[in-house]
């Protein structure tokens, strides 16, 4: 596969990605007492805390991918994200039978979301990202310092 079509993917693959956390914590921000709700109906202590959490893994995160900014941390932390609201959101074993179906769709949806975000953070952003702007500059300086060294 040509470089250029791998970093195409690569942006598209964060675009798509962040297409799902971006309007979700905007979400949240538009509905902040609906979500405290919705994460206290769990049984989840600090609600108001998890919301805020979550506003900010979703649109941070989400933003972050957009712009290829720290790509491989952000991939783990919206992983780790992820798998947490799936088991506490998504609990389709848990989930009365008439729900079940789709609560078990929703979990193994995340499940491969969490899938790709793992892979995003082995593989890391592509060229067409502010991590690969900041590494073509700190390898520019590493050779310039090295050749001072020398």
């Amino acid at each position: 596969m040509s470089t250029s079509l791998q970093n195409s993917f690569s942006l598209a693959g964060r675009v798509l990605l962040a297409a799902l956390f971006l309007p979700a914590g905007i979400a949240k921000l538009t509905g902040f007492a609906g979500t405290v709700g919705y994460i206290a109906s769990v049984g989840l202590p600090l609600a108001t805390l998890g919301a805020i959490i979550a506003l900010v893994v979703e649109i941070g995160g989400g933003l972050a991918l957009l712009a290829g900014y720290r790509t491989r941390a952000t991939a783990i932390i919206l992983a780790v994200f992820t798998l947490f609201a799936s088991v506490f959101f998504h609990a389709y074993w848990a989930a009365p039978a008439d729900q079940a179906m789709v609560a078990e769709l929703l979990f193994f949806k995340n499940i491969a979301i969490v899938g790709g975000l793992l892979i995003l953070a082995a593989h890391g952003a592509g060229a067409w990202a502010l991590d690969a702007r900041g590494a073509s500059r700190n390898t520019a300086r590493d050779t310039s310092l090295g050749s001072q060294a020398a």
